[in-house]
């Protein structure tokens, strides 16, 4: 029933309090406030323009099938993936008991009363007496107090599903480095058993030689020595590959028992970073997209505060009927109804609607600067990634001189050796350096996959050209 279906008694009681408080009644509205966003990043000078297409998972652009592979296990098998699903879908059940909250509520009763007694025989009610209700109850939305509870509601609902996409980019962030690092693993350990091929084979000759007199039994010892430090890496190196696969299989929801990958080098290319990528990709950023909606979730329940000030209106109606007999119970005659509007408000309270107000003002006030940090925080993961490839490109670059320079010195050493103009130690220090820098540019390389894989996060998932360049 609605206030203009109303007795004109009630209605000339109830809507002059209705149209004095309306006006009152009002909510913070508008975007929550964010710090200056720049037109584009710092550290985008330099870096090559092309990127890759903004409609296919971001991994793809590394072209590695079995990349591939993990991260479709990990989108149907990773736990934290299934648990911020499960929260999401709480948040949208407690949308719907907002919006229920607005709908008239019907209930039937049916009962059996019997009663006796000198009392009750006095007033000539003794007996049996047999009822069947329905209750029908609605609550007139006056001041938007319900409304602002199902906004509040959906915009939690909004933030649920932005940080379930959240967890989505990270679960995939996590499996593309810990693949890159293993398969970084990999190359090293390749690296560290050819190097431990070559000083067996050294190992060997040396000991020919020793048996004949050309060397002293001192170069033997070096060169085995040489050989068990070369295995003692290589035995680390295993270990640690085999804590990043069973990283991987957690990931990807599979037990780590059945979980194995093959070795294999590091072959995917590395992309591209777009030059001149503009800041406002940054709007896509999950994260960023959940602080905003939970700065205006907040925003609705502070205006849902501020209507405890306000009376609330109540309208219920009731019919069914009575008898003492059962088969006159559906009869016009014993049927009965009843309709009634109720206004209610409180007076006094301690100051309790008032600390309320304050509460939600200063859940407000936490979330909006929430949102501003999450802002600056992407800003920052984003120029630290950019500077972090730039950097990583121009080391790489000098890594490879350090290689190639100390594959040279290694040829120079052994050439030298044989021809009696250098020592043993002058090859071992050679072979050092040429393995200690091959290994540097591998890591190298594999951190180039890190902070690509980051800014990628960073940016939310890819990167998108501007419409102008």
């Amino acid at each position: 029933m609605t206030p203009d279906r109303l007795p004109d008694s009630l209605r000339c009681a109830v809507l002059p309090l209705v149209l004095a408080l309306g006006a009152c009644a009002s909510a913070p509205t508008g975007a929550p406030p964010s710090p200056t966003v720049p037109s584009a990043f710092r550290h985008t000078a330099g870096v090559e323009a092309a990127a890759p297409s903004p409609a296919q998972d971001w991994w793809q652009v590394f072209q590695d099938p079995v990349l591939d592979g993990i991260q479709a296990q990990a989108a149907g098998g990773n736990t934290s993936l299934q648990a911020a699903a499960a929260r999401l879908s709480r948040a949208r059940a407690l949308v719907r008991t907002a919006q229920a909250q607005r709908a008239p509520q019907v209930a039937v009763r049916a009962g059996v009363d019997r009663q006796g007694g000198p009392l009750v025989n006095a007033a000539g009610g003794a007996g049996t007496l047999l009822t069947t209700l329905a209750d029908l109850s609605w609550e007139a939305d006056l001041f938007g107090r319900l409304q602002q509870g199902v906004d509040a509601a959906a915009l939690d609902a909004q933030s649920r599903e932005a940080l379930l996409r959240e967890a989505r980019l990270l679960v995939q962030a996590n499996v593309a480095q810990t693949y890159f690092e293993l398969r970084a693993l990999d190359a090293e350990r390749a690296l560290v058993d050819a190097a431990a091929n070559a000083w067996r084979e050294t190992v060997a000759i040396t000991g020919q030689r020793l048996r004949t007199g050309s060397v002293a039994e001192l170069e033997v010892v070096r060169a085995q020595a040489e050989l068990a430090a070369i295995e003692a890496e290589g035995q680390a190196l295993q270990r640690r590959r085999a804590q990043l696969e069973h990283a991987l299989a957690l990931l990807a929801g599979v037990p780590a028992s059945n979980f194995e990958l093959p070795p294999q080098d590091l072959r995917a290319p590395l992309p591209p970073i777009p030059a001149g990528v503009p800041a406002s990709v940054l709007t896509r950023r999950p994260d960023i997209l959940a602080s905003q909606r939970a700065v205006q979730a907040a925003q609705a329940r502070a205006g849902l505060a501020r209507t405890a000030w306000f009376p609330s209106l109540t309208l219920t109606a009731s019919g069914g009927s009575a008898s003492s007999d059962l088969g006159q119970l559906l009869q016009a005659s014993t049927r009965a109804w009843s309709l009634a509007a109720l206004v209610g408000g409180v007076l006094f309270d301690g100051g309790r609607r008032e600390a309320g107000i304050q509460v939600a003002e200063a859940d407000l006030e936490e979330a909006a600067a929430g949102y501003r940090e999450q802002i600056l925080t992407a800003l920052r993961e984003v120029e630290d990634q950019l500077a972090s490839v730039q950097l990583l490109a121009a080391q790489s670059r000098n890594a490879a001189t350090a290689v190639d320079l100390g594959r040279r010195a290694s040829v120079l050493a052994e050439s030298r050796y044989r021809s009696g103009l250098a020592s043993q130690l002058d090859v071992l220090d050679a072979r050092r350096t040429e393995l200690r820098n091959q290994r540097d540019a591998l890591q190298v390389r594999s951190a180039q996959y890190q902070a690509t894989v980051r800014l990628i996060r960073a940016l939310g998932g890819g990167w998108e050209v501007a419409a102008n360049r």
